[in-house]
C-alpha cells in the first residue's frame, strides 16, 4: 500500500528509498521529486552541458532503483552515494568527449532573455562555468560539492573517497584558481554596480 504523497516530505531519504524498493510507487515520485533537481544541478555544474547533464542524471537516478533492494541503511546516505555516482558518470563522459570531433558537438545554446538584468546573470553564471571548467576534475568536484552544493567537507571527504584535509587542500586551491580566473572581470560581469 502506497503512502500518501505529502506524508513523506519529512521522511529521510534512506527511508523512501527502502518503501520504494518495497513496493511504494510514491515514495519514489517522492524521492525523484527531492533528488532530480540536486543531481542535475551538480551534473550540470561538473559537466558545463544540459543535455549531458540530463542523460547523466537520468543515468543516475536509472542506477539509484536498480540498488533500491539492495540498499543497507546506515552504510552511506543515498544523497552520498548519488553524488559518487553522478561524479563517476560524469569523469567517463568527459574521457570519452576527449575522443570526440569538434565537428560533432552540438552549438551552445543561445540565450533568449530580453532583461538586461536576466543576461548579466548568465555572463555571471558563463563566467563562473568557464572558470569551473578550467580547473581540474577533482578540484572542480571539490569546488562544487563544497561552495556550490554547500556540503560540509566531511561528507566531500565520503564521497569522493580522500580525507577530509585533502578536500580541504583541494578546494582551497581550486577556490585560489577561481578568483585568479574571474579577477578583473568584476565591472565586465557587472560587479562594479552593485
Amino acid at each position: 500500500m502506497d503512502m500518501p504523497l505529502d506524508t513523506m516530505s519529512d521522511e529521510p531519504d534512506e527511508v523512501l528509498l527502502v518503501l520504494f524498493a518495497n513496493g511504494d510507487a510514491s515514495a519514489a515520485r517522492a524521492l525523484t521529486g527531492r533528488l532530480t533537481p540536486r543531481v542535475m544541478g551538480h551534473a550540470y555544474r561538473l559537466l558545463g552541458n544540459h543535455a549531458e547533464a540530463e542523460d547523466v542524471t537520468q543515468e543516475a537516478m536509472l542506477r539509484l532503483w536498480n540498488i533500491a533492494s539492495e540498499w543497507r541503511q546506515g552504510e552511506a546516505r543515498v544523497s552520498t552515494w548519488l553524488y559518487r555516482v553522478v561524479a563517476n558518470l560524469c569523469i567517463d563522459r568527459k574521457r570519452r568527449a576527449r575522443n570526440v570531433a569538434l565537428d560533432s558537438i552540438p552549438e551552445p545554446e543561445d540565450g533568449r532573455a530580453s532583461a538586461a538584468e536576466t543576461l548579466q546573470a548568465k555572463a555571471r553564471a558563463e563566467a563562473l562555468q568557464a572558470a569551473l571548467d578550467q580547473l581540474p576534475d577533482r578540484q572542480r568536484q571539490a569546488v562544487v560539492l563544497r561552495h556550490i552544493e554547500g556540503l560540509a567537507n566531511p561528507e566531500i571527504a565520503e564521497i569522493m573517497e580522500i580525507t577530509t584535509e585533502a578536500v580541504e587542500s583541494l578546494t582551497a586551491r581550486g577556490k585560489r584558481t577561481l578568483t585568479a580566473a574571474l579577477s578583473g572581470r568584476q565591472e565586465e560581469l557587472g560587479y562594479g554596480d552593485e
